[in-house]
């Protein structure tokens, strides 16, 4: 048997694959179809690198497999050319956006091709292509123009009953209140339901390169890309609507054929949570918190926390009574407000030094608990105590209401930090009696060590 020459055999059949259109997927009713896409690569360098063969490889081998059982399959190469990278590559060479992204998707191709996969080049496209846009932009004004039903009753393609559709926001039910209020008041109830909408969310932002980054580009609070410092800082952008999903995509895991552990993923990314929200009133306990609670009991929940309310959001609404402070999120939007003039400078010094921490490191929480006082109080609205309010950077102000009530006495991590502050610590729900008993402590002395914990 000849030795494989690597020089003069690959040249040979990948100009015969080209020729042929070996790989074109032909619309062919009798087969099987196949869908098989890969991750396009950034042409925001002048090449691919050795991960892009890596991952290329697996899906061609799956692909040229699924060819020889009959099925038709579509297996197509793209180019994801709008984004940070490809804007700061353009800024770093001096020269157009167009011009490098066009140059570096001709070296790409150029080498996926000597690489030998099984892709219907016919079908390649960048996102930059005019064609392209037109359908992302339909798609933006599609759920612009959509509302989640989460009532609505239909049969999915398989036959399978459902509940939970979008609809037109023009069939959006609006309340006879709001629409007293005039168009205005109607345009602001139904932006808050649009599925594509705008929203104050953090962002890493580098003042050096003028733009956002993607928390992969960050490291240790500097650019990966000309070690700048970087900044977590709010910014105003178009968000899509999800979480209204959220119910459906921990649903249809269970129709997936995955391993356990990839959907058990995919449901902690979904993150589905259950729990209520409750308003602090924001101020001590006297004549004005009792106007806000007689305004409550008249007008009932409003939809939105008014100025003198920080609304939280909580698992275990069984706990308010042991809720012994506060804790925001250093970017909230009351902080500023709450803050005395006695704490400001403190306050001010802790905001900037989280600014500089990623998302991931403040969700480990390596490390001592920190946090400062705001030098300002709030009221709990089920026990009528004051109580303090602190920031810290183990609260994020992208889950939930980016303000947290503290339960040291039913949260581990509320302890540690209570411990590390002083603050007062109450249990108020109970172990079950079986549980004290197997530890030999009574009802009165476990919450009297809960206590000596802080």
């Amino acid at each position: 048997m000849p030795a494989y020459d690597p020089h003069s055999i690959e040249p040979k059949w990948q100009d015969f694959w080209e020729r042929n259109k070996t790989f074109r997927a032909v619309e062919d009713s009798s087969k099987p179809k196949l869908y098989v896409l890969d991750m396009f690569p950034y042409p925001s360098g002048e090449g691919l690198h050795v991960g892009h063969p890596e991952g290329y490889t697996a899906t061609d081998m799956y692909c040229r497999f699924q060819r020889m059982r009959g099925y038709n399959v579509l297996h197509p190469m793209g180019y994801d050319a709008f984004g940070l990278p490809a804007e700061q590559y353009a800024i770093e060479t001096g020269t157009h956006p167009r011009t490098t992204t066009e140059r570096n998707i001709d070296n790409i191709r150029r080498q996926i091709k000597r690489l030998g996969f099984s892709y219907d080049w016919e079908r390649e496209f960048a996102t930059t292509d005019v064609g392209y846009m037109r359908w992302t932009q339909w798609i933006f004004l599609l759920l612009y123009d959509t509302w989640f039903d989460p009532e609505h009753e239909w049969i999915d393609p398989d036959g399978v009953p459902r509940r939970g559709k979008g609809r037109p926001i023009a069939e959006l039910p609006v309340p006879e209140s709001v629409r007293s209020r005039g168009e205005e008041a109607v345009r602001r109830y139904r932006d808050g339901f649009r599925l594509a909408y705008q929203a104050e969310a953090p962002v890493n932002w580098c003042e050096a390169l003028g733009t956002v980054l993607a928390d992969e580009e960050v490291i240790n609070g500097r650019s990966e890309r000309g070690n700048h410092p970087v900044q977590r800082i709010p910014l105003r952008q178009w968000m899509l609507r999800i979480t209204a999903y959220a119910d459906r995509l921990v649903k249809d895991l269970d129709r997936l054929s995955w391993p356990d552990p990839i959907k058990e993923m995919q449901r902690n990314w979904v993150g589905r949570s259950e729990g209520a929200e409750v308003d602090f009133f924001a101020g001590e306990p006297g004549p004005d918190y009792c106007a806000w609670r007689a305004r409550r009991s008249h007008e009932g929940f409003p939809e939105e926390a008014d100025a003198r309310s920080i609304r939280v959001y909580t698992t275990r609404p069984d706990t308010l009574f042991g809720a012994t402070y506060m804790v925001l999120a250093p970017e909230h939007p009351l902080v500023d407000s709450l803050t005395t003039p006695e704490c400001r400078r403190e306050v001010e010094a802790y905001r900037d030094r989280v600014a500089s921490m990623s998302e991931e490191d403040r969700i480990a929480g390596r490390g001592e608990k920190s946090g400062v006082f705001t030098g300002g109080w709030a009221t709990n609205p089920v026990t009528g105590g004051k109580i303090p309010i602190w920031i810290a950077d183990y609260v994020l102000i992208s889950y939930g209401t980016g303000a947290i009530m503290a339960v040291p006495g039913h949260d581990q991590r509320d302890l540690e930090f209570a411990a590390r502050f002083g603050l007062e610590v109450r249990a108020v729900v109970m172990p079950p009696e079986a549980w004290l008993q197997k530890m030999r402590v009574t009802a009165a002395e476990y919450a009297e060590r809960i206590g000596q914990l802080a």
